[in-house]
């Protein structure tokens, strides 16, 4: 899903506020002004002081005001002002540090900004933990964007010390997995913060995997062709040091010719931010039993801030094979031939193999695979060193080739070889990575022979 698929937070809980004075209307088909506004989060969790640890995804602290009146070429003069005020009772709970083109103290601030401003590009005021503070202190923050006339609109923000931070429970691999057969994983997560979780929001992302089972409080957005669920639990409370396990476990069908697999379980409270609200906005319930969260005692293992990727190895393998080529011709006659690598099976291990050709002494390059880069621009597709040339086998299929076109100019006769390599677990990270598992090792090497015109 960091890659990573997004969540939603629950409507209310978090939610961006925008205070709205009356809209401004104008005639015909032209775009129309609108309402002055200022964004910002409802809640916001501030870390206590000193204390650098929290959750990994946190959403910054962000807020954003615009007079909505439509221009062009810019976001218009720096004619505003946008004033941030810690609210009576709070200053013990939060404070203001500067930024940007403002001035002030630690409980007001006051900044000239343009008629469209953006704490992230624009540089502003933040909101910090005070000192003396402690978990579960709380107060609110006022924010007043005017214009030169005196017109006005407000937003705030309850800003708490100490933060909820999901983490769950994760393994880096899961092995001797039968191609073909349904896969249980439970989720369990746990609140490792010092305040409570107020709504928890999970995604599950499948990679060369199936649900076997849909649950209809999760949405299966279409645009990732059912490999994605995402569901909230907008009333669910984690305590601090909580632990929770979503009920019944997740059903997950395996490839029946992939080798590789993964799924992916991400969770996050629902009121630290919007997160990932992409794919909420499409896709349909499950027709399945709902996911019910459950208090369980704490479960062993490791547990991923945000959560993290599983990847599974299924118990299958890959044969790859390469043939003998043979090339007639005198020295200096140019030849076009083919290598061509095949996938016997009975599985797909993705792309983890590689072609190593050495041609036979004397033989020069004329022509070799080449690769588009970018528009009209190639290059070779094999990587060329001390005249050996080392070319990716792309994820195939079983039954299916991979054919590598050269022409070159003959030597004298001669022998060269092709050798299939694994790339190694470094090329994809892959934890738990067994190669392809190629039970057939006599075929991964052939010759390249020059012989004389017959």
């Amino acid at each position: 899903m960091n890659g990573r698929r997004p969540l939603k937070r629950a409507a209310g809980a978090g939610a961006v506020v925008t205070l709205l004075l009356a809209a401004l209307t104008s005639c015909g088909g032209a775009a129309q002004d609108k309402a002055p506004s200022i964004t910002a989060p409802e809640v916001f969790y501030l870390r206590p002081v000193g204390d650098k640890s929290g959750p990994h995804d946190k959403d910054p602290f962000h807020f954003s005001a615009a007079d909505g009146k439509v221009r062009t070429g810019g976001r218009g003069p720096v004619d505003h002002t946008l004033t941030v005020d810690v609210l009576p009772g709070a200053q013990s709970a939060v404070v203001l540090r500067k930024g940007g083109n403002c001035t002030g103290s630690s409980t007001h601030m006051t900044c000239e900004v343009r008629s469209e401003y953006d704490s992230r590009s624009d540089g502003g005021v933040s909101l910090v933990a005070a000192k003396g503070s402690k978990p579960g202190d709380a107060g609110d923050v006022r924010y007043t964007y005017a214009d030169r006339s005196g017109k006005k609109v407000t937003a705030r923000t309850k800003a708490v010390v100490g933060e909820p931070v999901v983490e769950v429970l994760t393994a880096k691999a899961v092995s001797g997995v039968r191609p073909g057969v349904e896969l249980s994983r439970s989720i369990v997560v746990r609140n490792a913060g010092e305040v409570p979780v107020r709504g928890l929001g999970l995604a599950i992302g499948l990679e060369q995997m199936e649900f076997e089972e849909r649950y209809a409080n999760c949405r299966y957005p279409g645009f990732y062709k059912g490999h994605i669920a995402v569901c909230e639990f907008p009333d669910l409370r984690i305590a601090p040091g909580q632990t929770v396990t979503l009920r019944p476990a997740l059903r997950l069908r395996t490839s029946k010719t992939r080798m590789y697999a993964s799924f992916n379980s991400e969770a996050r409270a629902l009121d630290m931010g919007p997160g990932y609200a992409g794919v909420m906005a499409s896709g349909d319930h499950g027709d399945g039993p709902a996911l019910r969260p459950e208090v369980t005692a704490a479960e062993n293992g490791t547990y991923a801030k945000g959560g993290g990727w599983t990847n599974v190895v299924l118990d299958t393998h890959a044969d790859y094979s390469v043939s003998d080529v043979n090339l007639y011709g005198a020295p200096g006659t140019k030849r076009t031939f083919e290598l061509t690598v095949r996938n016997n099976g009975p599985a797909n291990a993705g792309a983890t193999e590689k072609l190593v050709f050495s041609p036979p002494l004397g033989m020069e390059m004329v022509k070799q695979p080449m690769q588009e880069y970018d528009e009209d621009a190639y290059e070779p597709y094999c990587e060329n060193g001390a005249f050996t040339y080392t070319c990716d086998i792309k994820a195939l299929e079983p039954g299916k080739t991979q054919t590598f076109t050269f022409t070159m100019r003959l030597g004298d006769p001669g022998e060269g070889t092709l050798t299939l390599q694994d790339k190694g677990p470094a090329h994809d990270g892959h934890d738990g990575y067994v190669g392809d598992r190629d039970p057939e090792p006599g075929n991964d090497k052939a010759v390249i022979r020059v012989r004389p015109e017959q």
